[in-house]
């Protein structure tokens, strides 16, 4: 949940008129929503589909707690110390108070398809096992460890029917988010813990193929004294954590979806100092590229009270900014569309869906106009997009007098079972929740589309060939790129060691070796280059992957085509500017920002680079040699 709970409240403003309930979602139940989709899960385009290539649309709830509720000072044991007064022993909220196949009952009833379900590393190594009473309603649980209880939950909710999403909330059990040892992935704990919980995590549950996914991190932001970044290559790289954990995840387990969400906060929030939400702005020039092209989706979180510039805080941390539920109509349309949703525009390096894996807001007995309104707009705005989705959060208690003490939970039970949710009369939310489930979309097959995807060589090695990966070091000493294995090479950047991949028209790989071309052997079609130094991959061989020595060529990676390829010569120069197709791959985005590029056309292959020391160009790539597929 955003930062901006601990950091303040809003002040309650006049009430919003009612509007007429929607009508109720479609309640499946067990089986009949596991009979609807096939696992695992992959996408299309900027579509999740099934294994049978049919769009599931996430239509999800975060069912908090077993990241923790203690909010960090206090008695741990003392449950006015947790978040909402509510104590969750670490695991999943409500299993004291009502019986797991009622809790997914309710959730089938919300018309929910899939569960975010978010955890503390803490519980990966947690030996001590819950006490009795967090267990009550759930006397089988009794004994086990918080892990062994995820592992029941989990067991029960892909029994029937939904898919499940593990995210890694935080890093100790301590509620999110603020300054409070959790903002990075290593916070608290080193990367490589990080990402060995997470291959744990991924073999755990690899035979139960309803476990869909793996959402890295959650709203990774600014600690005390410095700022996450994204691409600058060291230890608080957003960019170049979420790629090597999700690579090690997919070498685990190769049927998971990687789910990045991106910076949530950079900066010190006062009206004198630098601050903001990128969320996925930087992903319009530095895009993620898995082993596994079709398994990247990525994520943002959205509440009204907080903002593009605005923490959400009130008091300490406050500044003059807007909220989102101050924008106007079309200033929200704009602002998620620049910092999320311009991720789902087909044909592009970043294209993918995009979950809205987090927003909400107080429900039952709020009467903040501002947030009810907001929270109509916003609705609205996934409505019109299609947008796969998680509110927060899904479940909370009801107190002793019969009122919610999380309003913000979908779903409240009372210490004796007793349920109070959206789906019962009161709960203004209703109409949004009712329209956002109910609302029309893609449906049935979806389509393969081709897939553009970028190698970034700015600091390291790039190696997103899972082929390659098995393999020694094809090119000592040099930074190197590699395709994935369903990829090949299209395009180069000049002077920045960028490239560009596709699978567009992609022929098939032939079963031989893969070349390493370092000099000119290869160059027997003319010399279509005159002066330059020449990489060529062989005939009927086609690049995928490339190295540099500071920015400068130093091989090509060739690999063989099944068939044999047509050799006619297209040599693309980009020396003196862009020289990219006008239509197709990319076209509408820029993989090398501030760098001329040169990119082969989507029916061609790239066969060869040129490039000089002469004329101080130093070795950089000056020109392309593209061939027709066909």
């Amino acid at each position: 949940m955003s930062s901006a709970l601990l950091l303040g409240t809003l002040a309650p403003t006049a009430a919003t008129a009612a509007e007429p309930a929607a009508v109720p979602p479609q309640v499946l139940t067990g089986a009949q929503l596991a009979a609807s989709w096939t696992a695992p899960l992959s996408t299309r385009g900027r579509y999740v589909v099934d294994a049978n290539g049919e769009r599931f649309k996430l239509k999800s709830g975060n069912w908090a707690g077993a990241q923790g509720t203690w909010e960090g000072s206090g008695d741990v044991n003392d449950v006015t110390n947790h978040q909402a007064d509510q104590n969750s022993h670490n695991i999943p909220l409500g299993l004291d108070r009502k019986p797991l196949a009622q809790i997914l009952s309710d959730f089938h009833a919300l018309g929910l398809n899939s569960i975010r379900l978010p955890f503390a590393n803490a519980l990966v190594h947690d030996t001590t096992p819950v006490p009795d009473a967090a267990v009550t309603a759930n006397p089988q649980l009794r004994g086990k460890t918080p892990l062994q209880v995820l592992d029941s939950v989990i067991d029960g909710l892909t029994a029937d029917g939904f898919a499940v999403i593990l995210n890694n909330h935080t890093t100790s059990y301590r509620f999110c988010c603020g300054l409070d040892g959790n903002e990075r992935w290593n916070s608290g704990q080193s990367t490589q813990q990080w990402i060995d919980d997470w291959v744990f995590l991924a073999k755990r549950y690899q035979n139960n193929k309803r476990v869909v996914g793996a959402d890295l991190r959650n709203e990774v932001r600014r600690d005390t004294w410095n700022d996450s970044n994204w691409g600058w290559g060291d230890d608080h790289d957003l960019n170049k954590a979420l790629e090597e954990a999700g690579n090690k995840i997919l070498q685990a387990d190769p049927d998971l979806l990687i789910v990045m969400e991106g910076i949530n906060w950079q900066g010190i929030p006062t009206d004198l100092t630098s601050h903001g939400r990128p969320m996925l702005t930087p992903v319009a020039t530095l895009s993620n590229t898995l082993i596994r092209s079709d398994k990247l989706v990525y994520s943002a979180h959205f509440y009204g009270y907080t903002g593009p510039h605005h923490t959400g805080a009130t008091g300490t941390g406050e500044t003059h900014d807007p909220r989102y539920h101050d924008l106007t109509p079309a200033e929200l349309v704009r602002a998620v569309d620049d910092e999320a949703l311009f991720v789902t525009r087909s044909g592009q390096h970043f294209t993918a869906p995009v979950w809205i894996s987090e927003f909400g807001v107080g429900g039952r007995g709020s009467t903040d106009a501002l947030e009810q309104d907001w929270f109509a707009r916003f609705t609205d705005i996934m409505v019109n997009n299609d947008s796969d989705f998680a509110i927060w959060p899904l479940v909370g208690w009801t107190d002793a007098s019969g009122k919610p003490q999380d309003n913000w939970a979908m779903v409240n039970y009372a210490a004796d079972g007793t349920r109070l949710g959206v789906m019962d009369s009161g709960d203004w939310r209703t109409t949004a929740w009712n329209k956002l489930v109910n609302a029309p979309g893609r449906t049935g097959q979806v389509a393969q589309t081709p897939r553009w995807n970028m190698l970034n060589l700015d600091y390291a090695d790039y190696n997103v060939s899972a082929t390659m990966l098995a393999k020694p070091d094809w090119s000592p000493g040099n930074r190197k790129g590699n395709c994935p294995d369903t990829q090949r090479l299209v395009g180069l950047g000049r002077s920045d060691s960028r490239g560009l991949c596709t699978d567009a028209g992609q022929p098939a790989k032939g079963s031989g070796a893969w070349t390493v071309v370092t000099d000119e052997r290869y160059v027997t079609n003319g010399d279509w280059a005159s002066g330059y130094n020449k990489l060529e991959c062989p005939r009927n061989t086609f690049a995928v992957g490339y190295s540099v020595n500071g920015n400068a060529m130093s091989a090509l990676l060739c690999a063989p085509a099944a068939a044999s390829l047509p050799t006619s010569n297209r040599v693309l120069w980009f020396d003196h500017g862009d020289n990219r197709p006008a239509t197709g791959g990319s076209n509408a985005s820029d993989w090398a920002p501030g760098y001329y590029k040169g990119q082969c056309a989507d029916n061609e292959y790239l066969a060869g680079v040129a490039h000089t020391w002469k004329w101080l160009h130093y070795g950089v790539p000056d020109a392309v040699l593209c061939r027709p597929l066909a």
